[in-house]
């Protein structure tokens, strides 16, 4: 299978990676649920699920609870570096220019391994605006260096980051780039680390399973997309490319 996988990653020029929490788990973060999961144990100290106190609704209302769990989140995200998973896809795409990575994290990793053609559909934790959209805007480097509730310096609203809360729209521009991506067509495409829940994240590997375009998985676990795939590679992200990438090298 490794064998294969290269062949097929040395013969392609247009290449879609997908990735989820499972990539950044080898840079030490957690997911947020399921073993081992940030917030595995149920719901928060005052008594809502996570998925309420990280909601745009939340955020309107109570907007210091929603920022005591982004602080939660942004705390386990800090210090932490790209691993070999991210790094090997920046080298494929410096290689291969015409590949995209469309990732579901927050935590900029992929951007700081040097990916440029990079789809962050849920947005950076590392960017803050105004939510009375004011026109300010900020990228930060540690949510240390912000207050508690963190207000605009132009007009006093409260500022959050760039990220997208349970039940808000994905970003517009994230969306034209993955849909621009899919009309100009891929030669493979790369699932990693992603458990496929989202519809968005299915889709492109139905667009290419529909088409004939190979496609991979990389993760531990069975995922509703694992019967679709041609490659299902059991394995971590890190040692996955690793092994991937040693064999691709081989062939040249």
């Amino acid at each position: 299978m490794l064998d294969d996988i290269a062949r097929l990653l040395q013969r392609s020029e247009r290449i879609l990676f997908i990735t989820g929490a499972g990539i950044s788990a080898d840079s030490g973060l957690p997911t947020y649920r399921g073993f081992g999961g940030l917030y595995e144990g149920g719901d928060t100290s005052e008594g809502y699920a996570i998925e309420e106190v990280l909601s745009g609704g939340m955020l309107a209302i109570h907007p210091e609870i929603t920022w005591k769990y982004l602080r939660q989140i942004e705390n386990h995200c800090r210090g932490a570096e790209p691993n070999a998973a991210h790094r090997i896809i920046a080298e494929i795409e410096r290689e291969k220019p015409g590949t995209m990575v469309l990732t579901q994290n927050i935590d900029g990793l992929h951007r700081a391994a040097g990916s440029q053609h990079l789809v962050e559909i849920h947005g950076n934790l590392h960017r803050i605006f105004c939510s009375a959209h004011c026109g300010y805007g900020a990228d930060v480097h540690s949510y240390a260096e912000l207050e508690p509730l963190p207000l605009c310096p132009r007009c006093a609203a409260p500022i959050r980051p760039a990220v997208v809360l349970f039940g808000e729209r994905l970003p517009e521009e994230a969306v034209r780039q993955l849909c621009d991506g899919l009309d100009e067509g891929f030669d493979l495409v790369f699932s990693i680390g992603t458990s496929s829940l989202f519809p968005y994240i299915v889709e492109p590997v139905l667009w290419a399973s529909y088409n004939g375009v190979p496609t991979v998985e990389i993760n531990p676990s069975e995922t509703r997309i694992t019967p679709l795939v041609n490659y299902a590679f059991k394995e971590g992200a890190a040692s996955a490319m690793e092994q991937i990438r040693e064999c691709w090298l081989d062939l040249e």
